[in-house]
């Protein structure tokens, strides 16, 4: 007997050791994982290039993917299958923490990518948000990601001028496949798109966007350096680029229209309901059924509205919430602004407020700059304020666009002044994606990454820190914060709405004008951007319930260890990831507090 517990108490003493052993090597980074990151990383950035000049990273500043070409299309089915196989020969169990975060990041990422195919997105490529030929003006401008800094500089965008022409042609007999399959946007989108290729279509050089860098050359230029590339230029533009666009506009305008549909949502497409399940899953990372994301939509705007019902009565205002609304839109004390300076200025403004209270809630500051501009007139009248990335090496800025068609309309608790400054800036999206970027300890995939439902969703929750950031002193900028935050929970009702067949353009707009403060052409705006980009509003709201989620929950399980301080900086050092790999991260940080 005795010798048998020896025995056994030396078997546990083996296997305790051989269990120390083994923690021990999961504490070692794998280096032949983190080749495979960095080998997908570079491969894939030659596929996508704009994402290379977005970063900063100038190798392919000449380059423009023909993204919706059959050649484009295998290239990406290839490299998503032969790195979702190389991925599967590592096991996760014997990965460390941090190693196993990128994996399944990365899994994520291949198995959306494969399962898109399905859906041939490249017949409906685009709208009148967030398109190539859109984007080709924010780029030639001057003012954007595209460098013009020295002659290289210039001869990458003429490269990237003649790739676009191609592009052109292409999106079109693209767009000529979905008429084929019943696969087209609907008529109300087209409209909107007409003008804004007319605009880029524009003759006339003082108008022309892409006249830009040759009406600001650097100095460092010769005379002769600056008439070749002004001819070249102007010669690109008026026999390649107007040409292109004018194309584009004809099309959108004759043949496309016609044939664009009455509906509002993409239950009407052939196989549209499992594109939008496969939308919400690509954008929240979850498969989540269309009618729980509206159940929750419902509940969360019924209960911001009491929350607004309180602060209307802690105002003092008699009436209805919906007469309150209608007084924030026009009353003229809420659009103090006579010049583009002044709305600027009062941005500005904002950062000086949240300044002082930062570092109680966050340890990081990011290195990168920071700047404030008007978004360029030929998009203005459809944008929304919104955040650049910077560079990566932070040479360019990150930049906090705002649109001013006339400041005099401008409207503090439309826009929601300081909330929104929050959300996209600071402690935002600058915060957040140039952190992120700063973290050179992230495999590179993750430094760029951009899972809308983590950025969204953390843009969101720090607009609910604007009291400890020293804002919302003002009681109708509290009012202007529930607003952005009821408009977001509005989102879910409206969009799911709209592609399960349960809401029309018209509902959805009515839905949205009954239950916050906002003019029905900003309504009609947004709604229509839902109709373009079916799941990407559900993004906001679900990121930002799951951090509070596990916000609440580590309150509760730390009790007095609980560092608000801390959660924020674990959430900024991880990096955009999907929601469920965002679970396991916390549940590792956690171990440490």
């Amino acid at each position: 007997m005795k010798y048998t517990t020896k025995f056994i108490s030396l078997l546990l003493l083996v296997f305790c050791l051989l269990g120390t052993k083994s923690m021990a090597q999961n504490t070692v980074k794998n280096e032949a994982l983190h080749q495979l990151f960095e080998n997908y990383y570079q491969e894939r950035l030659k596929l996508f290039p704009l994402e290379a000049t977005s970063s900063g990273d100038e190798r392919y500043n000449n380059l423009l993917p023909n993204d919706g070409s059959q050649a484009f299309l295998k290239e990406t089915h290839d490299l998503n299958t032969k790195y979702q196989k190389s991925l599967n020969n590592f096991k996760p169990d014997q990965l460390n923490a941090e190693d196993k975060i990128s994996y399944y990041i990365l899994k994520d990422v291949l198995a959306r990518e494969l399962e898109a195919e399905q859906f041939h997105r490249e017949r409906m490529p685009f709208a009148q948000f967030f398109a190539l030929p859109l984007t080709m003006g924010q780029l030639g401008n001057g003012k954007g990601n595209q460098p013009f800094k020295t002659v290289k500089d210039y001869e990458n965008w003429l490269e990237r001028i003649d790739a676009f022409t191609v592009y052109a042609d292409t999106t079109i007999a693209n767009f000529r496949k979905g008429i084929k399959s019943g696969m087209v946007l609907p008529k109300a989108l087209v409209v909107k798109m007409v003008p804004q290729y007319t605009s880029l279509a524009e003759k006339d050089p003082a108008k022309n966007v892409f006249y830009g860098p040759i009406n600001n050359f650097p100095v460092t230029f010769t005379t002769e350096e600056k008439a070749r590339l002004t001819k070249a230029y102007t010669e690109a533009i008026n026999t390649k680029l107007i040409p292109a666009y004018q194309r584009m506009c004809d099309f959108f305008a004759g043949e496309y229209m016609n044939a664009a549909r009455s509906t509002s949502g993409i239950s009407a497409l052939p196989n549209g309901d499992a594109f939008y399940r496969y939308n919400i899953y690509f954008f929240t990372t979850q498969r989540t059924k269309p009618e729980d994301v509206h159940q929750t939509g419902l509940k969360e705007v019924k209960r911001i509205t009491g929350e607004m019902e309180r602060l209307k009565d802690k105002i003092g205002f008699k009436g209805t919430l919906k007469e309150l609304f209608n007084f924030m839109q026009t009353d003229k004390q809420f659009m103090p602004f006579k010049t583009n300076k002044e709305v600027l200025d009062a941005n500005g403004a904002v950062l000086e407020k949240v300044k002082p209270y930062l570092s109680k809630y966050f340890s990081m500051e990011p290195k990168t700059p920071f700047e404030m501009r008007e978004v360029e007139a030929f998009r203005a009248a459809a944008a929304a304020p919104q955040y650049n990335r910077s560079s990566a090496d932070g040479k360019r800025p990150g930049i906090y666009y705002f649109p001013i068609v006339d400041p005099t309309k401008v409207n503090v608790t439309n826009f929601a002044l300081e909330a929104t400054f929050i959300h996209e800036a600071i402690p935002g999206h600058h915060y957040q994606i140039s952190l992120m970027q700063e973290n050179k300890s992230l495999p590179s995939f993750r430094r760029f990454a951009n899972f809308p439902v983590f950025s969204e969703g953390w843009a969101l929750y720090v607009e609910s820190l604007g009291d400890i950031l020293g804002c919302y002193t003002d009681p109708y900028q509290k009012m202007g914060a529930y607003g952005m935050e009821i408009h977001r929970a509005i989102r879910l009702v409206v969009d799911t709405g709209l592609h399960t067949g349960m809401m029309t353009r018209e509902d959805a707009i009515k839905y949205m004008m009954d239950n916050e403060a906002i003019a029905e052409k900003t309504a009609t705006a947004e709604i229509e951007r839902y109709m373009a980009m079916p799941g990407q509003a559900l993004a906001y709201k679900t990121g930002e319930l799951k951090i509070k989620e596990l916000r609440d929950k580590y309150q509760k399980q730390l009790g007095n260890k609980f560092s608000l301080r801390n959660f924020h900086d674990a959430l900024l050092q991880g990096g955009s990831m999907p929601l469920n790999v965002l679970e396991m991260y916390m549940a590792e940080w956690v171990k440490t507090q």
